[in-house]
């Protein structure tokens, strides 16, 4: 413990908050590892604090866990869905929270505690936890399976939005004062992001919550009502980051407006065809853990059928392969799976089929593109969450855009809004627009 506490005492500042900004989410990792290189944050307890529609909590099933320590083929082996844990194993992250809008169910909520380590019998990377997520995905193993054992606390916790609010005239009708209102527990240090800037309200010590103001949603009660409703949820949460010198912020603007893209990529058949074909049965409650290794013992047989089916299919779907597949059971629906796709398209991409039907196990997989009140509502709840806690060690924002889960023609309002939370927050930022070809090296200072 002395170490720790002598490692974090040596730990540099950065003059203005770094904020890399990233298309796909893994590309953060490499800016988080050279931040521990340069020591502005510890090598390892670090917290992590995650805004996103996705948990991106999974491990790349055949990776050996001994690659994270040579954290260029670690780079290369990651994806948008699996890029946490691998750092959480190599000893870096010890605490994650993921905040989740409403529309994202895709985990239990509450308090995680499991152990993510080596399987000694594949040497890949694995974890104790039983949560579905895990399960579905053939990742659990028994605490006696593990070596390198690195404890992990997970916590996971909706962010409701702040409700809308107006001023309600004698006709009843809404009034020209649109905006958002957001009441917060030091109301006199906020501002409405539909304000010329964060920073000018807490200037002024605006106060956004108004006597006489009436919710659109007739569940709310307005003002009091509202006040730390997002905190609300999260206060022991918050006390805990509270005590924390060090952590990182962690946005994806999929949090605000998420799409589920193979939803448009396939024919309505073929998307209820893929979630026949994938889908994974949920364990009865209180297994033993006999039960639960057989349990994931059929669910990585039954993926790995799947893989094998979609790989034959892409060196050639004539009607002999399709059949032979077909003919295992629970695989009779790629008949007319495997029909539709060629009568829609000339040659079908397999490889892509299969990855879309792995996100079809448990849930579906979130889709929810939100109305421009939506995001603000969401905004003003990430605002006062953040307002919360402590200012981070850096931020790390993913735009999630070219591959459709943030839809592309609202991802670089989102970008702009968030970017006006962290000024507000924080003050000038060291803003790396590392998805950009023009991007300088040296970053944008706003």
């Amino acid at each position: 413990m002395s170490d720790l506490v002598g490692e974090r005492s040596r730990l540099r500042r950065y003059p203005e908050l770094p904020v890399w900004v990233v298309e796909d989410h893994q590309e953060v990792l490499p800016f988080i590892y050279r931040a521990i290189g340069s020591k502005h944050l510890p090598a390892s307890d670090i917290s992590f604090v995650h805004f996103d529609s996705h948990p991106d909590l999974l491990i790349p099933v055949n990776m050996p866990a001994d690659t994270v320590f040579d954290k260029e083929a670690l780079f290369g082996e990651l994806s948008i869905e699996n890029w946490i844990m691998p750092a959480v194993y190599a000893g870096h992250f010890s605490h994650v929270l993921w905040l989740h809008p409403p529309w994202a169910q895709q985990m239990k909520e509450g308090k995680h505690h499991f152990l993510v380590g080596k399987d000694t019998s594949t040497t890949t990377i694995r974890v104790t936890s039983t949560d579905h997520y895990f399960l579905s995905d053939g990742l659990y193993v028994p605490e006696d399976q593990l070596e390198n054992q690195k404890p992990l606390h997970l916590d996971v916790v909706m962010v409701k939005a702040y409700e809308f609010c107006h001023n309600q005239e004698g006709n009843g009708t809404v009034s020209s004062a649109k905006k958002p209102k957001l009441a917060l527990e030091d109301a006199g240090h906020a501002a409405s992001p539909n304000c010329a800037s964060y920073s000018e309200g807490q200037e002024k010590g605006l106060v956004t919550q108004e006597r006489g103001q009436t919710c659109l949603e007739p569940s709310c009660s307005c003002p009091e009502a509202q006040e730390g409703q997002a905190a609300a949820n999260t206060g022991d949460l918050l006390e805990i980051f509270k005590k924390r010198d060090t952590f990182v912020l962690d946005i994806d603007l999929d949090f605000f407006s998420v799409k589920n893209p193979f939803k448009e990529m396939f024919a309505q058949e073929e998307y209820k065809i893929l979630q026949e074909l994938y889908h994974f049965k949920k364990p009865a409650a209180n297994l033993t853990e006999e039960d639960l290794v057989d349990c994931v013992d059929t669910r990585i047989h039954q993926l790995e059928d799947l893989e094998a089916a979609f790989a034959d299919l892409c060196d050639g779907d004539d009607e002999d392969t399709v059949q032979r597949w077909a003919s295992n059971p629970g695989m009779e629906s790629l008949i007319p799976l495997v029909h539709s796709l060629k009568k829609r398209m000339e040659a079908p991409d397999y490889e892509m089929v299969h990855q879309a039907g792995l996100t079809c196990d448990y849930s579906e997989l979130p889709h929810h593109i939100s109305t421009e009140q939506e995001i603000e509502s969401l905004v003003q709840s990430v605002y006062s969450l953040l307002k919360s806690l402590p200012k981070p060690t850096l931020v790390t924002i993913a735009r999630s855009s070219l591959d459709d889960y943030c839809p592309s023609e609202q991802v670089d309002a989102i970008q702009e809004k968030v970017l006006s939370v962290l000024r507000a927050l924080y003050g000038t930022l060291d803003v790396h627009l590392a998805y950009s070809a023009d991007a300088s090296p040296a970053g944008n200072k706003t």
